[in-house]
């Protein structure tokens, strides 16, 4: 006969297995959270990517066949790839000769800035690159070691970027399953529901992607002409750059100033605080008008939840989570709002 202090044991060593369990399946998931992050990538990605996907494919081949779902992923890769090339190629030319002269200057350009240090006693003597190389943080008796870090790490981001797109193309050639085993878990009469919501997400993501680039593009269009119209040198290749830095969340702006602001200074003290004041502006106008303004358009999140999101996502994540927040944001509020609408 079963009392009831064999109940309260029996029940007290579930909770105990039931806790150990759930400790060991977190333990895990946090082994291996970098996987789940370029999982988590990739998905977001072959989620934007599908309406297009899904356009290409309605096109017909020879007779009524429609395009198969992989040759469509093809064609999608071979447009960005090209236009990207095309970019390029219409770009290359003035890059490579203001990106060679901005070179050439270089040792002259150092030179002028240092005069510039030392003369203010900001600098106790111009050094040689050999010795700001000695001087950088974590070069000297360990270079080798610093120096086969920085190739892991290169290496490493190059996987990654490799693997997100590997990943992208299978996700997308096997959607239909997936969604179809994901609609499954859901009761009968909630499978209408959850794929209107899924359709939902995945137009608002594939928004936000392509407000992303035309982020960028505006930034680097601004930043051409703005560093033209100061007069600095070299004004194609920087807004190239400040183009190229706004797709990095958080630091790529700031990085991507640095060189403008370097090449300022040799100019004159009064070119480069213009160009910091024309950088501190148009990052203050991008971060609080025109982000949150063109994600509002594109993916119809408010500004505030946009501000939100990023503030959270950097936070939690640094860059990576800055560059997921939009679209993680996107498709909570959709959740969101199918979940508190007044049922008809």
């Amino acid at each position: 006969m079963t009392t009831r202090a064999d109940s309260a044991r029996r029940l007290v060593a579930w909770g105990v297995v039931l806790a150990a369990i759930a400790v060991v399946l977190l333990w895990a998931l946090y082994q291996v959270r970098q996987v789940l992050l370029l999982i988590y990538i990739s998905a977001v990605f072959a989620i934007g990517f599908m309406p297009i996907v899904r356009v290409v494919e309605r096109q017909r081949m020879v007779g009524t066949r429609r395009l198969p779902r992989w040759l469509a992923i093809l064609i999608l890769y071979t447009v960005i790839i090209c236009t990207i090339v095309g970019v390029l190629m219409a770009t290359i030319r003035p890059l490579v000769q203001q990106g060679r002269g901005l070179v050439e200057r270089a040792p002259e350009m150092l030179a002028q800035g240092q005069r510039y240090l030392v003369e203010r006693g900001w600098l106790q003597h111009p050094i040689t690159l050999e010795e700001a190389v000695a001087r950088a943080p974590g070069v000297g008796g360990d270079t080798v070691g610093t120096v086969v870090s920085a190739v892991f790490g290169i290496a490493g981001g190059l996987f990654g970027v490799v693997t997100i797109l590997i990943l992208t193309f299978y996700l997308l050639v096997e959607a239909e399953s997936i969604f179809g085993r994901f609609v499954r878990l859901f009761p009968r009469e909630q499978r209408t529901r959850v794929g209107t919501v899924s359709r939902e997400i995945s137009f608002k993501v594939s928004a936000w992607l392509g407000g992303q680039l035309l982020l960028s593009a505006i930034i680097g269009t601004t930043a051409t002409i703005g560093l033209w119209l100061l007069g600095i040198p070299f004004f194609f290749v920087l807004g190239v750059i400040a183009g190229v830095g706004e797709l990095i969340p958080m630091v790529g702006p700031i990085l991507s100033a640095i060189p403008a602001i370097a090449v300022g200074l040799t100019v004159s003290p009064g070119k480069a605080l213009a160009v910091v004041v024309f950088f501190v502006v148009q990052q203050q106008f991008e971060n609080h008008v025109l982000v949150p303004k063109v994600m509002q358009r594109q993916v119809g999140i408010s500004p505030v939840m946009v501000i939100t999101a990023l503030l959270i996502g950097g936070s939690l994540l640094g860059i990576v989570g800055a560059l997921l927040a939009v679209p993680t944001a996107a498709a909570i509020q959709v959740v969101f709002d199918e979940l508190t609408q007044d049922e008809e």
